[in-house]
């Protein structure tokens, strides 16, 4: 089933937006790291939203205490020795890529490593590797102790 939602979805992003196939492997770490952090804001906000019908500003508190460069820096941490060697890979590009901007409240070392967490996000995504997108993050979560298993 799940495999079937990968490919429904992919597929229909690429029939109602005309979307052309790409070859991710051109991108650079900085654009996997941009919609990475899309996606991950997107499957954090999911994840509130469907736990608590809540104010919003109640929604973007707890939403922003995990989509910020220190959580997601704990989460890629915590999930290291689940990553499959291509996947530590992305990881590192993502980390060791110069961005010029930074993040306003998080070190240095924070901000780059959350880049890394942000490029894996995005190249699962891109790669239509939902399964395993959700998987990591939802172990991530676990053992930082935002969610029960």
């Amino acid at each position: 089933m799940e495999k079937k939602l990968e490919s429904d979805l992919s597929q229909l992003f690429k029939e109602k937006l005309n979307l052309k196939d790409i070859d991710i492997r051109t991108y650079s770490p900085l654009t996997l790291a941009y919609i990475g952090d899309s996606i991950y804001d997107l499957i954090i906000r999911t994840m509130i939203v469907n736990h608590a019908n809540m104010p919003v500003n109640k929604l973007h508190r707890k939403a922003s205490s995990l989509v910020n460069a220190k959580a997601q820096a704990d989460i890629i941490h915590a999930i290291m020795d689940e990553l499959s060697e291509e996947e530590l890979g992305v990881y590192k590009r993502g980390r060791n890529a110069k961005s010029y901007t930074s993040a306003k409240n998080a070190t240095i070392t924070d901000y780059r490593t959350a880049t890394g967490f942000e490029a894996l996000c995005g190249y699962l995504y891109l790669l239509n590797r939902y399964e395993r997108l959700f998987e990591l993050v939802r172990i991530g979560l676990i053992k930082i102790g935002e969610i029960q298993e």
